[in-house]
């Protein structure tokens, strides 16, 4: 009996260590950014891109901190996820220990990535002058007229990359962005700390419906305490947070609700967020009416696809002047950032070829339309033949899914970002134990990869050594997993 206590004791002893570790990982990682804002008092005009300690110091030192200590994390991590049930009782100690990990970045700077500066320039553009940011853009307003400079928000959203491009995103997020800009008062200190409550509780909420829908306790770890997550979705704040939330919503009330209408819902809100949501609809559709006839599943996606539509229009409806409000849908779309669209830039002259769908300039732009057609005809088929399906398992359809939006994500958006991976977040439940293993393994990798940009600098020619870092860290991953697998095959 003394023998089996001493063991609990000792396990809980390790499991106290592991997660201490993990939040002095953590502070660590935001240290830099703390001394930051202890110096300066202010993040207005705060542009020290790609640069981790926060100064001019020698960008290999830099590199080799920053990745030293997220190796750490990542070590951590892996034992956090590992050990769960030793060192877990439960979800509730789970969500509070997420909760108190989240909170140490409250205090970091998103020095990765400047798109919350825009988030919060378009929401003041909005809320507090009236703008409408689908057809005015944050410089093209401040160069025209007599704004106050001290409005720290709006004015940090002058200066930004994106500050005269109008609004690239769905109005749903316009909204929130409008909400935070008009509780930030102007102040841009105070709009990111709203925005960084906002992300740890949509954080905080997405590990309970992730552990709801899943019911395990390895699903909320593997997202909520992944140093990716962390990253991107509270020390950068970045809004694929909110769709990977409003898609798990949607999926909640589809298969714990049993309720259409308001997965629906939650869907389009998605969509009006980040477009590439909508892929999932066929599928929500036709497995609740699974069991109706051919003829009537039909009329149901086309009720639904209706419904779809009109749902996603009404915010529009606060914006929309001409079918310009959509503009923002491609404008991302033409840019090239961090894949191998990157590499063909660099390294294959540019060339006239035939026009295959529209004006086509260049082989990058050739190869996406060819790729972007040719997955639309696929899915269409793959949308066909879930139609006539007798029976449909979510289980399996979802892991078909997860492979669309994967093909989507890597090979047909042109200005791949390291955050767009969370977008593979809602449905890892239902994957195969190895593709669980290979997406977080890619969530990591592109955080690693990402430090080339530390290195060397912003500039777009470095997407080139990020990709290659990214495929070759893949293949390696892809190496490692099979031998695994093989090898607890020969223990079976």
């Amino acid at each position: 009996m003394g023998e089996k206590i001493n063991i609990f004791v000792n396990k809980i002893n390790k499991g106290i260590i592991i997660k201490v570790l993990f939040v002095i990982s953590c502070i660590l990682f935001i240290l830099p950014s703390f001394f930051y804002v202890l110096k300066n008092r202010t993040l207005y005009k705060f542009d020290k891109w790609f640069c981790f300690l926060l100064n001019d110091s020698n960008r290999d030192i830099q590199t080799i901190i920053y990745i030293s200590i997220l190796t750490l994390m990542t070590i951590l991590f892996y034992f956090l996820v590992k050990k769960r049930d030793d060192i877990f009782k439960g979800i509730k100690e789970i969500l509070l220990y997420i909760l108190i990990v989240s909170s140490v970045f409250m205090f970091s700077i998103n020095f990765t990535s400047s798109d919350v500066f825009y988030y919060l320039g378009i929401g003041r553009l909005d809320g507090k002058y009236g703008q409408n940011p689908y057809y005015t853009t944050i410089k093209e307003f401040v160069d025209n007229n007599d704004v106050d400079k001290s409005d720290t928000v709006l004015m940090q959203g002058y200066i930004n990359d994106w500050g005269g491009t109008t609004v690239v995103y769905g109005p749903v997020w316009t909204l929130v962005c409008k909400i935070v800009g008009l509780l930030s008062f102007g102040n841009i200190d105070i709009g990111i700390f709203i925005f960084r409550i906002f992300n740890i509780a949509v954080h905080i909420l997405n590990c309970y419906l992730i552990y709801k829908i899943s019911k395990k306790k390895l699903f909320p770890v593997l997202y909520g305490l992944n140093p990716y997550m962390l990253i991107e979705g509270i020390m950068c704040l970045h809004n694929d947070i909110y769709v990977v939330c409003f898609i798990l919503l949607a999926l909640y009330f589809l298969l714990e609700k049993k309720n259409l209408f308001v997965s629906l819902i939650f869907l389009t809100i998605a969509t009006a967020i980040k477009y590439f949501a909508i892929l999932l609809l066929p599928l929500f559709v036709l497995y609740y009416y699974q069991e109706e006839n051919l003829g009537k599943r039909i009329f149901r996606c086309v009720e639904y696809g209706v419904l779809f539509f009109i749902i996603a229009f009404i915010p529009y409806l606060l914006y929309i002047r001409d079918f310009d409000v959509f503009s923002g849908i491609f404008t991302q779309q033409s840019k090239f950032a961090k894949n191998f669209y990157i590499i063909i830039m660099q390294y294959i002259k540019p060339t006239k070829l035939p026009v295959l769908f529209g004006k086509v300039k260049s082989v990058p732009v050739f190869i996406n339309q060819l790729l972007l057609y040719s997955f639309i005809g696929i899915y269409f088929i793959y949308s066909v033949f879930l139609l006539v399906k007798k029976k449909i398992e979510f289980e399996i359809e979802a892991k078909s899914l997860e492979k669309f939006l994967a093909v989507f994500l890597f090979l047909l958006i042109t200005n791949f970002q390291p955050w767009y991976v969370m977008w593979l977040f809602p449905l890892l439940i239902w994957q195969k134990k190895e593709n669980v293993k290979l997406i977080i393994q890619v969530s990591l990798l592109v955080e690693f990869a990402n430090s080339v940009f530390l290195a060397r600098s912003e500039a777009w020619t470095n997407g080139t050594p990020f990709t290659i870092m990214l495929v070759l860290g893949i293949v390696i991953c892809l190496y490692f997993n099979k031998i695994s697998i093989i090898e607890r095959n020969k223990k079976v």
